[in-house]
Formats: structure tokens, C-alpha cells, sequence
């Protein structure tokens, strides 16, 4: 069946990127009907020979007549010279009615071979992208079947043929980043020690294949096939770059930037996204194993861990939220770090549970936030948090106030000694 859904899963989500836009094309116009052209050369010589004829001759006539009794001097070679006169006058316009039908030819056969070359370059674009398409569908399908194999280093052999692909097609890169967590969303029950005898209800290479969820043969394969998976995302979202240097210096190849990602309810294992640069991450009924690392994280859109489970400690130190970061009834289990991160836009932990130390030091708030939900005592620690709207219906824990400081911004303290939570 795996390799049945993601088959399915990489045809929905393969897109075919539109064959870029070229010059446009020049228009041939078809030429007249030669019969017309014809029928204005034969008036244009005849008026030209008749109207030089008639000038001519009226000058002629209109000359004093000769003396009596003596003979017109030169009247007859004068009628020679007008009738020649008028027949050189038709050719010279002969002649440039057909240096306007060559220079018209001319002029077509250039249009006609530059539609041909368009056209032919056009086929010839057509078909490469034709051929690329092919390629790119071709290795989809290759990577189906081996995501969905039921051994471990066929499925790495999958993973890093879609790295391979996104690297060499930009255009392809969200399509697989959404395979990979998609692949990732798979069931997947963590190898743990046997505490029952009975079957699995659904076993598949992602929960291994002996009788209990998680173990047997392939159970340790699976879980580095999700490891690599993780380190092929963060691997291409890590940007070393700082935001100075991002402004002068281009991006490192290998770096996919605006990519989202969907771990809608995904299990993941020591995952770590420090330092990566994305666009907007889903981490919704997530579960999270051993140490989840986001800091120096940068999310430009919206970050959501609604109903997130982290078991281990998790790391948001330095992380920047631009868009809306919501823990909303989000459970730590371990410490959770927040020192220096900044949040730009709403944030809300509400119905959040810490079980351990939970650490604000130095974080910014400039949009309105809710902090609030269970914890054990003396677990939230606030020192030297920034409020950049202290007038926003912000929601604190019980204890803690904004206090407003030079700048119109605000400084979380603590009311009272005895508050739920120390200063530091």
C-alpha cells in the first residue's frame, strides 16, 4: 500500500511548469492578387507616357508659328523627341514599380524565413521541455516505487534521487519538499521495547515488520531513512548567511528558499531545523522524539504547533516568528528555550503545558501575545523580555506585568516575590 499512496501522492502534487514565454512571433501578411499589381503598373506607365505627351506637345503648340511663306523648322524631330521623351518617362516608371515588387519580395521572403525560424525554435523549446518533463516524471515514478520498498536502503536510494531532482529543477523543489514530509506524516511508531504479544492491526515498512509496531528487521532501517529525511530538509533550509550578508551575498546553491513545510501530525526524531530560513511551517498534533532544535530558526510566514507533543527539550532560542507563531495547547515535557526570539507577529501559547523551565530571556513581543496555560511552579522564567505594543491586550501569567520603559516599548516584571514565576 505505500508505495500505492505516494505514487498517487507525487502524481497530485507533480506540477507542470508553463513553457516560458518567447518573442513574438512576426505577422506574414499575404500579399495581393498579382493581377492588381498588373493593372496599376499598366495605368501608372500609360498616364505617365500619355500625361508627358500631352505636356509636351501643348508646350509645342503653344509656340509662335513660323514666318509665311517659310517651312516649321524642326517640327517633325521636335515630335520625335517629345514621343521619346514620354516613352523614357513610362520606363523610369517601370522601372520603380518593379523595384517596389523586388524590394516588397525581398521583404516577404525575409518575414516568411524569420516565422520559420520561430516556429522552429518554438517546436525545437517545445520539445526539450517535453523531453525534461519526461525525465522529471520519470524519476517521480522511480522514487514511488522506492519510497514505498520494503527495504530501508531502497527508500534512502528514493530520498536522495528527489534531492538530486530538486536540486537540478527550482521550479520542482516545493513539490518534493512536500513529498518528503509527506513521507514523513507516514504512521511510524518509534522502536520501543515489546509489551504485547499481539500483531500490529496495519503493519507496513514505516512500523516495522515483526509482530509488534516498531520492531523487527527493518525497524532501526526505518528510522535512519526518517533521519535522512529530516537532514535532506535541513540541510537545503540552513542558511549560513546572516541578514546583513543576505542583502550583498547571493544564497548558497544548495539552498531552497520559500519553502513550506507540513508536519501535520508527523513523528519526528531529534529533528533540528537550526539556523533554517522558510517561508511557513505546520507542526499541528506533531510529536516530537528526544531534542527538537529550531533555534536561529527564521519563519517569514506563519508557524504553527498547535497540539504539539515535545518529549525532549526543545530549543527556540533566537528564533524569528514574522508571521503568526502559535503553541496553542502545545505540551513540553522538557525545558523549552525562547531566549532572544522575536516575535513580529501574534503569538499565543494558550492551553500550552511546561512541565519543565521555560525560558523568555531577552525575547521581544511586538504584536499581542498569550502566555498563559498550565505549568508547575516557578517554571516560566522572564528576564529582560521587550514588549513592542505594551497598549495590546497581551496576556501574561498571573504575576506579571508590562512596565513601560523609554521608546514606548514595554519590559515584563515580575509584581510580587511570591509570583508564580521568578525574574530570571
Amino acid at each position: 500500500m505505500a508505495d500505492v499512496q505516494l505514487s498517487r501522492l507525487l502524481r497530485r502534487a507533480a506540477r507542470t511548469p508553463a513553457v516560458p514565454a518567447t518573442a513574438p512571433t512576426p505577422v506574414l501578411q499575404m500579399p495581393r492578387a498579382a493581377v492588381w499589381w498588373i493593372l496599376l503598373a499598366v495605368v501608372l506607365v500609360g498616364a505617365t507616357v500619355g500625361g508627358t505627351l500631352w505636356w509636351l506637345l501643348a508646350d509645342l503648340a503653344s509656340q509662335p508659328p513660323a514666318p509665311p511663306g517659310q517651312p516649321a523648322a524642326g517640327t517633325g524631330s521636335a515630335r520625335g523627341e517629345i514621343l521619346r521623351t514620354a516613352l523614357a518617362a513610362g520606363a523610369g516608371v517601370g522601372a520603380a514599380i518593379t523595384l517596389a515588387l523586388a524590394f516588397r519580395r525581398q521583404r516577404q521572403l525575409e518575414l516568411h524565413n524569420a516565422v520559420t525560424t520561430r516556429h522552429a525554435e518554438r517546436i525545437a523549446a517545445a520539445s526539450e521541455h517535453d523531453a525534461t518533463e519526461r525525465r522529471v516524471t520519470d524519476l517521480y515514478t522511480k522514487a514511488a516505487e522506492q519510497l514505498g520498498h520494503d527495504k530501508a536502503a531502497v527508500r534512502l536510494a528514493g530520498l536522495y534521487a528527489l534531492e538530486r531532482l530538486a536540486q537540478d529543477n527550482p521550479g520542482h523543489r516545493q513539490t518534493i519538499v512536500n513529498v518528503i514530509c509527506a513521507y514523513l506524516r507516514m504512521p511510524y511508531i518509534p522502536p520501543t521495547l515489546p509489551t504485547s504479544s499481539s500483531p500490529p492491526s496495519s503493519p507496513g515498512p514505516w512500523a516495522g515488520t515483526a509482530s509488534h509496531p516498531g520492531h523487527g528487521p527493518d525497524s532501526e532501517g526505518e528510522r535512519q531513512v526518517r533521519l535522512t529525511a529530516q537532514t535532506i530538509l535541513a540541510d537545503h533550509l540552513r542558511d549560513v548567511h546572516t541578514s546583513d550578508e543576505r542583502v550583498t551575498e547571493p544564497a548558497d546553491h544548495r539552498f531552497w528558499d520559500g519553502m513550506i513545510l507540513d508536519f501535520t501530525g508527523a513523528t519526528l526524531i531529534n529533528f533540528s531545523l537550526s539556523d533554517c530560513r522558510m517561508a511557513e511551517a505546520r507542526f499541528h498534533q506533531a510529536t516530537f522524539i528526544g531534542h527538537a532544535g529550531f533555534d536561529g530558526a527564521t519563519f517569514s510566514d506563519h508557524a504553527g504547533f498547535l497540539n504539539a507533543t515535545f518529549s525532549g527539550d526543545a530549543g527556540f532560542d533566537g528564533a524569528a516568528f514574522s508571521g503568526a507563531a502559535l503553541f496553542v495547547c502545545t505540551t513540553f515535557s522538557g525545558s523549552a528555550g525562547f531566549n532572544t526570539a522575536t516575535f513580529s507577529g501574534f503569538n499565543s501559547f494558550a492551553g500550552a503545558t511546561f512541565s519543565d523551565h521555560a525560558w523568555f530571556g531577552g525575547a521581544t513581543f511586538s504584536d499581542r501575545s498569550l502566555v498563559t496555560g498550565e505549568r508547575s511552579e516557578n517554571v516560566l522564567r522572564f528576564k529582560d523580555v521587550v514588549v513592542g505594543d505594551p497598549g495590546a491586550n497581551h496576556v501574561w501569567p498571573p504575576g506579571w506585568h508590562v512596565e513601560i520603559i523609554p521608546g514606548g516599548k514595554g519590559r515584563l516584571v515580575r509584581e510580587a516575590p511570591d509570583a508564580s514565576g521568578p525574574s530570571s
